[in-house]
């Protein structure tokens, strides 16, 4: 099978044209130290490639298992459907997904992303044990398998372990289709000890109702300055019972009890108020939003224009992975709020340009830069110039079109790393990793 060990970094690359954080630029020539970073941007070179390179895009939310059964939960039950039917759905599905179609499962999801042009996917990982809830004898088998999967597709890569606890608010243990995800903070901490130095990590708090209390103050601690991220107020019946609990709607609990900062990364936030907009934008939080997992579970529409106006940090993610594309993550974070204020270009002048480059997702990652600068991680992808989705544009216009009329994909090149992961919209593993997949989910 291919792996990223078989590519090399790309030194030097020159490119006839490409969006710095600085802005648009002719005849660039972006150096890469052996560690995927950026050493050096100059200018004045000649001989670059053809196309329109932009930055890459971090996918900062992905279930990797939930790809198996995207779009095969979508039969409306008897007694109608909503979220939490789903998520029962979704428990039974992952029964007998262990460490082998974990990753298989995984390194086809990555693929599918690096296609799409995200160089990147902050993995929040809670399918740790057996379906029983037993450990495996390897208590990071699973974590492993997508390190494995990130490996031999080469998608820069963040894992974030989650704690998961108990079933609700107020509730001591877990009903048995969730034991898989549980561990006690003893066993929590062991884990991240075990998988340090294997890749880039973070911390993850499934949820305010899934993590008591004590537990969400004292996180901060026990990140070691890497990312946190928690879903939160993503249903109503969420909100209601958390209010129910602690008088507290759950981002205003969250910002009143925990130190939240630039590290934290709240996961939907789709139920927030104005004191809770202005909270998060205040706290230095990136908001991850997924517009197309919550448009298939119901979710409700985040209210975006009025975070930016507050000066919110926001970034996306596939999450259940529906679709795995950041062009329609984009999209429909745009069109859901043209559809509810009945007005065009809501995110900015350029509203497409505007999106791409706020949902970069560095900090989601836990890398400190965004975009195409020195210091940064050389996460680029090249634009077909011959597509004629972007045919006769110029400048931001690239990104507009990219985002509201990119079909098909003029995603050609991606480079993630440093290293480039896919050429003339072709993934050298693509294959081999395509059939491990099918193989696996016919099993499955």
């Amino acid at each position: 099978m291919y792996t990223s060990g078989m590519a090399k970094i790309a030194a030097k690359t020159v490119f006839k044209t490409i969006l710095l954080t600085s802005g648009w630029a002719k005849n660039i020539a972006v150096e890469v130290d052996d560690g995927g970073i950026i050493s050096n941007i100059s200018v004045g070179e000649t001989g670059g490639i053809d196309g329109i390179a932009i930055p890459g895009i971090a996918n900062a939310h992905s279930h990797a298992f939930q790809r198996a059964f995207a779009g095969k939960t979508e039969k409306r039950g008897k007694d109608g459907d909503d979220f939490w039917a789903w998520r029962k759905v979704m428990y039974s599905a992952l029964k007998d997904v262990g460490p082998e179609e974990l990753r298989a499962i995984a390194a086809q999801l990555y693929v599918e992303m690096l296609k799409s042009g995200y160089t990147g996917v902050a993995e929040f990982h809670y399918l740790h044990h057996q379906a029983d809830g037993t450990p495996y004898e390897n208590r990071t088998a699973m974590s492993d398998a997508l390190i494995t999967a990130a490996t031999d597709t080469g998608i820069d890569f963040t894992l974030l372990p989650v704690l998961y606890m108990r079933g609700d608010f107020g509730e001591a243990g877990v009903d048995d289709d969730q034991r898989p995800f549980t561990n006690s903070p003893d066993d929590y901490s062991a884990l991240l000890q075990m998988l340090q130095g294997k890749c880039q990590i973070g911390v993850a708090l499934h949820s305010l109702r899934a993590v008591p209390e004590e537990i969400v103050r004292e996180i901060n601690s026990v990140s070691a300055g890497g990312p946190i991220h928690i879903h939160i107020a993503e249903q109503v019946r969420e909100v209601n019972h958390c209010f129910e609990t602690h008088g507290k709607r759950p981002v205003e609990w969250l910002l009143e009890n925990a130190d939240v900062n630039a590290a934290w990364n709240l996961v939907h936030a789709t139920h927030i108020n104005a004191d809770e907009v202005a909270g998060i934008a205040e706290s230095g939080a990136t908001v991850v939003l997924c517009p197309t997992t919550e448009a298939n579970l119901g979710d409700g529409i985040f209210p975006l224009e009025n975070f930016l106006k507050a000066g919110g940090r926001y970034a996306i993610g596939s999450d259940s992975h529906v679709s795995v594309d950041p062009r329609e993550e984009l999209r429909l974070l745009e069109y859901g709020q043209r559809l509810t204020l009945k007005r065009r270009a809501i995110a900015g002048e350029n509203p497409g340009a505007t999106l791409w480059q706020g949902a970069l997702g560095a900090a989601a990652m836990g890398d400190a830069l965004d975009g195409i600068q020195v210091g940064a991680r050389a996460n680029i992808v090249v634009l077909d110039e011959n597509s004629p989705a972007i045919a006769g544009c110029k400048g931001d216009e690239f990104l507009d079109a990219l985002v509201f009329a990119g079909q098909p994909s003029p995603v050609r090149d991606v480079m993630a790393g440093g290293v480039w992961r896919v050429k003339d919209y072709h993934h050298p593993g693509e294959d081999a990793i395509k059939a491990a997949y099918l193989s696996t989910f016919n099993k499955l």
